[in-house]
C-alpha cells in the first residue's frame, strides 16, 4: 500500500487532496519495483512507457559516448518524477536512468493523466497542469544544463553550479546532493582535475568545502 505521505512530496500531486490522490492513484496501474546501486532502470533507446516516482533513494539521468565516458544530465530524489516526457509523447528514452542508490520506485501510467474523464473532475485538471508544469520545469531544467557546459574551464563550471546551489539554497552554506563523482560526471569534467580546482578555489577564499558540504565566501 502506497501512502499518502510518501506521494504529497511530489509536485505531481501538488493541490489534490488525499482522497482524489489515492482514487486517481487507483487508475493509473500502479507497480512498484526495488532497484539495487548502479542497476539501470531504462536505457537510451528504450520505450518508457511510464512514469517513474521515487519512493525511496535516488536516480541519476545519464549518458554515455561512444567511449563509455559518462556524463549525469539531472540527479533526482526522493519524491521526484522522472520519464514523464517520453511516457508523455510515447517516445524512446533519450537517457539512461540509473539508480544511484538502492531505491524504490513506483510506476504510473500517464495515458489516464492524460485522457479526462467524462465528469471532468477538478482534481483530474490539476494533475494535467501539474503534469504539465513538470515538463516545463525538466524543460528549464535542460536550458541551465546548456548553459553551465557552455562554461569553458572546470572553474568556471565549478563556480556556475555552485553559485546556482546557493541560489536555489537561498544560503550561501549549502549541501549539494552529488558526490564527488557524480559531480564530476555531472560537469563533465574530470575528478582529479577538479578536485584541484577546488582546492585551489578554497585557497583563494572563495569558498570551504567538506565533501557535500559547501560555503562561499
Amino acid at each position: 500500500m502506497i501512502s499518502y505521505q510518501k506521494l504529497k512530496k511530489s509536485p505531481l500531486f501538488r493541490g489534490i487532496q488525499e482522497k482524489d490522490t489515492m482514487a486517481v492513484l487507483s487508475c493509473l496501474a500502479p507497480s512498484q519495483k526495488k532497484y539495487k546501486k548502479g542497476e539501470t532502470i531504462f536505457r537510451v533507446g528504450e520505450a518508457v512507457p511510464d512514469l517513474g516516482f521515487i519512493l525511496r533513494g535516488s536516480v541519476s539521468m545519464e549518458k554515455e559516448d561512444f567511449w563509455g565516458n559518462r556524463s549525469i544530465l539531472e540527479h533526482l530524489g526522493e519524491g521526484d518524477i522522472f520519464g514523464e516526457s517520453f511516457a508523455s509523447l510515447g517516445a524512446e528514452s533519450a537517457f539512461n536512468a540509473v539508480a544511484a542508490e538502492d531505491s524504490d520506485i513506483l510506476f504510473l501510467s500517464i495515458g489516464p493523466i492524460l485522457t479526462c474523464c467524462s465528469s471532468v473532475c477538478s482534481f483530474h485538471q490539476q494533475l494535467i497542469r501539474n503534469l504539465l508544469a513538470l515538463i516545463a520545469e525538466k524543460n528549464t531544467i535542460i536550458a541551465r544544463k546548456a548553459d553551465l557546459m557552455s562554461k569553458r574551464t572546470v572553474r568556471e563550471k565549478l563556480l556556475a553550479y555552485l553559485s546556482a546551489q546557493a541560489q536555489l539554497c537561498g544560503s550561501s552554506s549549502f549541501q549539494i546532493p552529488l558526490k564527488r563523482q557524480q559531480l564530476a560526471d555531472y560537469l563533465a569534467v574530470d575528478r582529479s582535475h577538479m578536485t584541484v580546482e577546488l582546492k585551489k578555489l578554497e585557497k583563494e577564499g572563495i569558498l570551504c568545502f567538506r565533501r557535500n558540504s559547501f560555503r562561499l565566501l
